[in-house]
Order: structure tokens, then C-alpha cells, then sequence
């Protein structure tokens, strides 16, 4: 099992202090595309963690999964990876990306890093979030999960000059319970979850779009039809782009739900449902159609003028 302190990452690298925050760990990795990607980390919480005794050791742990590479099975220190795409290339949009594993682990490979690096092929940097897993016990399944997404976008809209990112194109994405953790985080922007530490926390935490792949527990459970009262969708809420298949065991009633709300709101909204695919196949290569989802949100990017 691999036992992560704040100050670990990845590959080898050298650890910084950068005025923008507490980055503790700097890298280069290689994206899809061979483009080398800058990468850093960030502790999301400089004192005290809230929602959290003061005494509870901070860390993060995780193994290796045969499937989804690392899988995180427990975070108290919750940080975000930047993953920047090579200058020449930079767009200024960002997105900050919510593994799922349905608020117990983190897919952390399957739907984190490879997707970031996907996201610095086109451009995009790419925010990897460990939000606090296992779910705490007697609390909503994402009350503390949402304080990490609010904190992260706090973090890099404040940071956005230093990180070379334009503060008006920093979106969400979220896979499976991470995709119900992002449209936590497009809904519920206009309160913080958590009082205000310091100067980070004075700048927006609306997301100014979503991209939803596969997204769980959005629907009623016994009205599959209906939104779950936890989302407040209106005219503010910010576009959004849902991808799902039929055959997915986490009902694309869900999604289907959330564009409804989007749709009555006149806000704009993409839908895709796939015949087959199942669950849990982040950006892999498949022979189902599904598989070819990220093109679809590139040309969405382009079409909402999030990216050129």
C-alpha cells in the first residue's frame, strides 16, 4: 500500500514555496501526446481542515488497482495536482476533475491523471482534486467532498495569473460520484460550504461550465424521472455537457434529469446517450461508441468559445 505524506508525489522532483499557495512538489510528466506536462501539488487547507478534528492525522492513502491504476482509499489532507500543458500550447481554460468511486475511494488514474493529460493535449489544464474519502460517518455523503471542490476552485481562480489560466474559464468535471460532486459544485456556488480562511476564499467558486461523464445520484430513488431536490438549477447555473449510456447500471435517468432542469432554465446543455458501455471507463479506448466521448467535449469546448 503506498502511505502518502504531504510532501510526496509521484515521480521525482523537487519540493518549491510559490507565493500563490503551499505547493509542496513539482514534476514533469509525459501526456498522451508526448507533450511534457509541468505538474504540481497543492494542499488545499493551510491550518485547519474543515469538517475535521483538529487531531486527525493528515495524509492520503492508496494501492494500485489492476483496472483503474491508483485507487485512493482514504484522504485527510485533501490537494490538488496541477497539470499544465506546455506553454505553446496553453489555452487559459482549466478544469478541476472529481474522480468517482462513489464517495468511498478515488479512481485516481482511471478518472484523475489520465484524464488531465488528456485535457493538456487539447490545451487545457488539467486539476486533479483528492476530495476526503471514505464517506463520514453521520454526515451527507458529499458535505466535506463539497468543501474540498469549493476550496480547489477558490485555489485556482486566485492563482489563475501565476498558473497561466484565465479566471472566467475554469470549469468541472466529475466522473460517477465525482460527477455528482461537480454538479454539487455548479449548483451550490452561491454560499461556501465552509467559512472563508483567507483571501483565496474572496473570489467566485461558481464554475463557468460542467462536463458530466456517467454521473450518479442525481435522480429520486423512487421518482428516476425527477431531479434530486439536492440541485438547485436555474438560469445561473453554468452549460453543461452529460455523457451516459443505456446500459449503465447507475441509470442515465440521472443525467437525462439534470439536462431536463438545464433545458427548462434555458441554459445551455449538451445530452449523450450511448446504447452500450457500461461504467467506469473513463477515456479508454473501446469498440463502443461511448469511447469517443472526449472528442465530443473538445468540439463542445470549442462551441461554447471555451477554447478556440
Amino acid at each position: 500500500m503506498l502511505h502518502r505524506s504531504p510532501f510526496f508525489f509521484l515521480a521525482l522532483g523537487c519540493l518549491l514555496v510559490s507565493p500563490v499557495g503551499e505547493v509542496v512538489a513539482q514534476s514533469d510528466n509525459l501526456s498522451p501526446t508526448n507533450q511534457v506536462s509541468n505538474v504540481r501539488q497543492m494542499k488545499l487547507w493551510s491550518s485547519k481542515v474543515p469538517g475535521q478534528a483538529a487531531e486527525k492525522k493528515r495524509e492520503i492513502k492508496s494501492g494500485i488497482d489492476p483496472r483503474i491504476g491508483e485507487k485512493v482509499t482514504e484522504v485527510t489532507q485533501p490537494m490538488i495536482s496541477i497539470y499544465s500543458p506546455p506553454k505553446d500550447l496553453n489555452n487559459g481554460a482549466a478544469v478541476v476533475i472529481c474522480p468517482g468511486g462513489g464517495y468511498h475511494i478515488l479512481a485516481y488514474d482511471l478518472e484523475g491523471t489520465e484524464v488531465a493529460r488528456w485535457l493538456n493535449s487539447i490545451g487545457v489544464t488539467g486539476v486533479v482534486l483528492h476530495y476526503r474519502v471514505p464517506r463520514a460517518k453521520g454526515r451527507p455523503k458529499h458535505e466535506l467532498p463539497l468543501m474540498d471542490l469549493q476550496r480547489a476552485i477558490s485555489v485556482v481562480r486566485f492563482s489563475s495569473k501565476e498558473l497561466g489560466i484565465d479566471a472566467k474559464r475554469i470549469g468541472v468535471l466529475g466522473f460517477s460520484a465525482g460527477g455528482h460532486l461537480a454538479a454539487m459544485g455548479s449548483t451550490a456556488y452561491k454560499e461556501r460550504s465552509y467559512q472563508a480562511v483567507d483571501d483565496m476564499d474572496n473570489v467566485s467558486i461558481r464554475p463557468d461550465f460542467t462536463v458530466l461523464v456517467y454521473p450518479a445520484y442525481l435522480n429520486q430513488e423512487k421518482e428516476a424521472f425527477q431531479l434530486s431536490s439536492e440541485f438547485n438549477v436555474n438560469d445561473k447555473t453554468p452549460p453543461a455537457i452529460l455523457i451516459h449510456t443505456s446500459d449503465d447500471p447507475v441509470s442515465s435517468l440521472g443525467s437525462i434529469a439534470y439536462y431536463s432542469h438545464l433545458k427548462k432554465a434555458k441554459v445551455p446543455a449538451e445530452l449523450h446517450v450511448f446504447p452500450d458501455g457500461g461504467h467506469g471507463y473513463g477515456l479508454r479506448p473501446s469498440s463502443k461508441a461511448v469511447s469517443g466521448w472526449p472528442k465530443l467535449v473538445h468540439r463542445w469546448l470549442k462551441t461554447q468559445s471555451i477554447i478556440e
